[in-house]
């Protein structure tokens, strides 16, 4: 699912608070400079920073005003929105700009000069003054570059340095490994992408970089182990399967990196960093100016994806995961997105056309994504098909996939087979809390296997002692006991942690009755049919209501009636 994310905070870049006004279509006093400006000021806030953009721009030019807090904003929109080449034009160095918006202008004045293949300008524009925070490390993993651009092989290879800043000094260390290919020092460019894949958890990106290093110098099989040991790692990352796939079938190794390639890379590392520290602001400038230096990077348009729709903005957002290709192997993931962004929206039709169409060719992820979305939409019989076929292809169990598939037959009231595949996937996973408690609640509420039932839930509340659903777990294996005075004492806890769930306020309910608190009781039950039940609880309910007779009598069954727990 799209990310939730706080989003374009307007502090976070170089905008001062203000009121928000309505945007949408011509509010009062939109034609006047300060009208624009309100607009365009409530547009960047909701995250439309191709509409602020354009009220920035009418404002500037309605009032004929000079560099000044309208034309950072009207900057500061063309950014986010992708418009680099008219963000450089109004950048502002003199003593009218912020000093936050200078540093950001000087970023994007290089990236628009490698851009625009004038690299002695970027290398300029990059090396005349620092650029300092926050922008330090993107300046300093683009300098390489524009050095590359300009021709100054000496300065891009020189590893660049920001004391402190581990990221610079990692993916630096990448950047020199692909000026010293450039520069046919293969020695050295191996040595640099040896260090970089040390161990068996090198991120993708690094494992990718030094694969195709090896397969342009023809050593396609150390490039194949390389893949596979990564792979053992991250079994479900497309793009290095894909890799795997062609050096395996000996096609043409993937081209070293074009400047402007390199140099989008160097963007894209400081604004997965800032996607990390949920700065959101700065990683879709950062994005933006990645796309201006290499429009076909996908992984990008991914992400560009995920902040709009971080701020509510799918309209955008869908545009971004449809800039996706086919061939891409970043192409289920975007789909996925989209198909999550329409059911975000309340359109389940379309969201599981889409998803259903991506699971055609078998892709992991989209198998998965269309299991996700049946279960969330409860057509539990539809989920299960793509369970199986991931399951039955894993190379390895996975419990996560057994425990999807336990409860899509839980649902279905299929609880032979349900249990099967919670026990397998405990199993696998014997200290999981979901598990514990999901298949513990199964035979509680069977009044099944209690004592040991019992003994998973409490290890399920120990890990999780703030879930509701987890404590009604224990409380419902207390009813089930006939332990009515510990079941409302524990019960009573789940509604306190989940006021809204109907199924743990029923339960209260008959924990209330068995306890002569027949009033609490019958308002429980009434409660119940205020909270949206599924039909199953909605019927239980009524039926209490109706025939005043209260709940029928705890199942339990004598813990020397109870089959023997598993060993």
């Amino acid at each position: 699912m799209p990310l939730k994310l706080s989003f374009l905070a307007i502090p976070a870049l170089l905008l001062a608070g203000c009121a928000t006004p309505q945007y949408g279509g011509e509010p009062l006093g939109a034609r006047s400079p300060y009208g624009l400006f309100l607009a365009g000021r409530a547009a960047l806030n909701a995250g439309e920073s191709r509409e602020a953009a354009s009220y920035f721009d009418r404002a500037t030019a309605s009032s004929g005003a000079g560099p000044g807090l309208l034309t950072e904003r009207a900057f500061t929109a063309a950014v986010l929105s992708g418009d680099i080449p008219r963000a450089a034009q109004m950048a502002v160095f003199d003593d009218t700009a912020s000093e936050a918006s200078k540093r950001l202008a000087k970023l994007v004045v290089a990236v628009e000069a490698i851009a625009s293949g004038q690299g002695a300008e970027a290398y300029r524009t990059l090396t005349a003054d620092e650029i300092g925070f926050p922008h330090r490390t993107a300046a300093a993993l683009l300098t390489p570059w524009a050095a590359a651009q300009a021709g100054d092989m000496q300065a891009a290879i020189r590893r660049p340095d920001v004391p402190g800043d581990r990221l610079v000094e990692f993916f630096g260390l990448l950047s020199q490994a692909y000026q010293f290919e450039r520069a046919k020092r293969f020695d050295e460019a191996e040595t640099d992408f040896k260090a970089l894949t040390e161990g068996t958890d090198a991120a993708p990106l690094l494992v990718l970089a030094h694969g195709e290093f090896l397969e342009r110098r023809g050593r396609r099989d150390e490039a194949v182990e390389l893949y596979q040991r990564s792979l053992a790692a991250f079994p479900r990352e497309p793009a290095l399967t894909a890799a795997l796939e062609r050096a395996e079938r000996r096609r043409p190794a993937p081209p070293m990196p074009t400047i402007r390639q390199g140099a989008a890379q160097a963007m894209l590392t400081p604004a997965a960093a800032m996607l990390a520290a949920r700065q959101n602001q700065f990683a879709l400038a950062y994005v933006r100016m990645a796309l201006r230096l290499d429009p076909d990077r996908m992984d990008a348009w991914l992400m560009v994806g995920d902040l709009m729709a971080s701020a509510g903005d799918l309209e955008s957002a869908r545009a971004a995961y449809g800039r996706v290709t086919a061939s891409a192997p970043e192409y289920a993931a975007a789909q996925a997105k989209l198909a999550w962004s329409y059911q975000t929206e309340g359109d389940v039709e379309r969201a599981l056309a889409i998803a259903e169409a991506n699971a055609v060719g078998g892709d992991p992820a989209a198998l998965l994504t269309l299991a996700d979305l049946m279960r969330t939409n409860e057509r539990y019989a539809e989920a299960i098909p793509p369970l199986d076929r991931l399951i039955a292809e894993s190379a390895e169990p996975d419990w996560r996939l057994l425990f999807a598939r336990g409860a899509a037959y839980e649902r279905l009231g299929d609880w032979p087979k349900a249990e099967a595949d919670l026990q397998a996937a405990l199993d696998l996973k014997p200290d999981e809390a979901e598990i514990l408690n999901y298949l513990a609640y199964g035979w509680i509420d069977r009044g099944e296997r209690l004592d040991e039932a019992m003994a998973m839930v409490e290890l399920a509340v120990a890990a999780n002692p703030r879930s509701g659903a987890m404590i009604d777990s224990l409380g419902w294996g207390y009813y089930r006991l006939g332990q009515y005075d510990k079941a409302v004492e524990t019960l009573e806890r789940a509604v306190e942690l989940e006021a809204g769930d109907p199924e743990i306020n029923n339960h209260l309910g008959d924990a209330y009755w068995q306890v002569g608190r027949r009033d609490e009781a019958v308002f429980q039950w009434r409660r119940v049919l205020t909270l949206e039940p599924d039909k199953t609880i909605e019927a239980d309910a009524r039926a209490k209501l109706a025939s005043g007779a209260g709940p029928g009598p705890a199942r339990a069954v004598a813990a020397t009636d109870a089959p023997k727990p598993r060993p």
